[in-house]
């Protein structure tokens, strides 16, 4: 007769724990591989710079400027655009924040965009990541057209009223 004391081994007791462990480190390596992924588009879009530029042309609320040659933004002050390339694509974004219009700064050392009256953030393809804002920075639509970007200053597009077009609105470079 066994004591009551004594402990029965059971030889599936430690097959939760295992199971455990094994589903959190799937999920922590998930994790890492995911942030690894996060991390190297952080890093690239810190690495861009920004410049001032002017339309090559303006006409018919179109205005062309030159592809960047390398990934950067470029303001366009005198018509409030703003010029992006990153990662093989040109977009072109309203320059004030689509919470209040306030004017948007380029945070090099972040890699975005933010709004200094309310701190929207968005990233460098104007999607928003945090802030009074709902919705990411307007964008307008471009054209490639003989080795320039066409902008067309006409229709400005809202992520909230138009994702498709939205989207939709850059030039592969």
């Amino acid at each position: 007769m066994s004591d009551p004391n004594d402990e029965i081994h059971d030889p599936c007791a430690g097959c939760t724990g295992r199971r455990d462990f094994l589903r959190e480190a799937a999920g922590i390596a998930v994790a890492l591989l995911v942030g690894l992924g996060a991390g190297r588009e952080q890093a690239e879009a810190q690495a861009l710079g920004v410049a001032p530029v002017r339309a090559l042309a303006f006409g018919e609320q179109k205005a062309t400027y030159p592809v960047p040659a390398a990934d950067g933004v470029t303001i366009d002050r005198e018509r409030e655009v703003i010029v992006v390339r990153w990662q093989g694509k040109a977009y072109a974004f309203a320059l004030s924040c689509p919470h209040q219009r306030t004017m948007l700064r380029w945070q090099e050392g972040d890699g975005r965009f933010q709004c200094p009256k309310h701190h929207s953030r968005y990233r460098p393809d104007g999607t928003f990541i945090s802030g009074r804002a709902t919705r990411g920075m307007d964008r307008y639509p471009v054209l490639l057209e003989g080795g320039k970007l066409v902008v067309d200053l006409a229709r400005p597009i809202r992520q909230d009223r138009d994702r498709a077009a939205w989207t939709a609105a850059f030039a592969a470079v």
